[in-house]
């Protein structure tokens, strides 16, 4: 296996992805981890809580896979992409329970 040395500008874009890109897909899991926890039956509070223990802990994970991953595409496109559908889940989530609750 040959090792090269890498650009800044590779550099960067994994510190990028891996800070931004894994802020993203956490943000997504936290929100969408919370409705569905939320919806089914636990407290908002408790949701909320062990929404965002499981996200800190998924942080960790995505932002050491960042740097380990092959492709900087990949790791752009599963993190951001990631985030995106998982933020739109937990709106779609979040509308029903409300719409079930008689607020819309």
């Amino acid at each position: 296996m040959r090792t090269t040395p890498l650009s800044r500008t590779h550099l960067f874009g994994r510190i990028a992805a891996a800070a931004l890109g894994g802020y993203a897909f956490c943000w997504g899991f936290i929100a969408l981890g919370l409705a569905l926890l939320y919806g089914a039956g636990l407290g908002f509070h408790d949701a909320e809580h062990i929404a965002s223990m499981l996200g800190l802990l998924l942080f960790l994970g995505v932002f050491c896979w960042a740097f380990a991953a092959r492709s900087l595409e990949q790791v752009w496109v599963i993190l951001a992409g990631g985030g995106v559908l998982m933020s739109g889940g937990a709106a779609l989530v979040q509308r029903s329970l409300v719409a079930a609750a008689g607020g819309l």
